[in-house]
């Protein structure tokens, strides 16, 4: 009995031993916090790391890299105009009950050289992989020509993006990745998640946690549309008809 508890362990360990002897991923990023103020109009942030080879032997050719930065999921309703009778109407509207407010992927080579369809639709690699949850009850095509307007008009907005060549190795061990971050995007808690990919497959995979949030005056207003909703609205509109007021006496002076 006491021949087999070692044999035991050993089994039991086998896959952290296997593990351990694979290469592994230090990433970080250039700024754990983005505040956004009055000025903001964007800002870039650096995804860089090393990979760390078993006994620092890097091979004849160097796995590649591929980062991801995904925003706080959220419900999107998604409507299509039509020009009826002169005048452009909502004629048809597609609900998603959740999609990233925002996604960025870069990668060394392009995603579809790197990885088959199916790994890179359990990773959520690239735009045309992401795992949309739609609200339910629509035909398939219908709910295809709605993701696709919805990816369409994320990337019209800067919100959602590719590069193929976005990601940088260097001697095989350094890796960097620059994604842009728009002015209109939501806050909260994003995601930066980094891949190595070798042989169709994903060696090792790590992230890092990015803060984005207001501050000064936009985060005193963001507060208190969030805590005083009925205060903030009727704010809203009273300073509407003052403004208004204001221009209207400014108008009739001129007149």
């Amino acid at each position: 009995m006491r021949r087999r508890i070692p044999s035991l362990l050993l089994l039991g360990l086998a896959p952290l031993l296997i593990g351990a002897s694979g290469p592994r991923l230090v990433p970080d990023v250039s700024s754990r916090s983005i505040q956004i103020v009055y000025s903001f109009n964007g800002a870039q942030l650096l995804l860089f790391g090393a990979i760390l080879y078993p006994g620092g032997r890097v091979p004849a050719r160097p796995a590649d890299v591929i980062v991801v930065l995904k925003g706080p999921v959220q419900p999107i309703v998604v409507r299509q105009k039509q020009k009826i009778a002169g005048i452009w109407m909502n004629a048809d509207s597609n609900r998603f009950r959740s999609a990233p407010s925002y996604y960025a992927v870069a990668s060394s080579r392009p995603i579809k050289d790197l990885v088959d369809e199916r790994t890179a639709s359990i990773y959520e690699l690239g735009l045309e992989n992401l795992q949309l949850s739609t609200g339910g009850g629509a035909l398939p095509d219908k709910e295809r020509r709605f993701e696709a307007g919805l990816l369409d008009l994320k990337r019209r907005q800067t919100l959602y993006s590719e590069s193929s060549h976005g990601v940088e190795i260097s001697e095989g061990v350094l890796y960097r990745a620059r994604l842009f971050i728009p002015s209109q995007v939501p806050v909260g808690t994003y995601t930066a998640e980094t891949f190595l990919v070798d042989n169709g497959r994903v060696l090792a995979a790590a992230t890092r946690d990015v803060e984005i949030g207001k501050s000064g005056f936009e985060r005193f207003i963001a507060l208190a549309a969030r805590r005083h909703s009925f205060l903030y609205g009727l704010a809203a509109v009273l300073l509407s008809l003052g403004l208004g007021w204001a221009a209207a006496m400014v108008f009739r002076k001129r007149v």
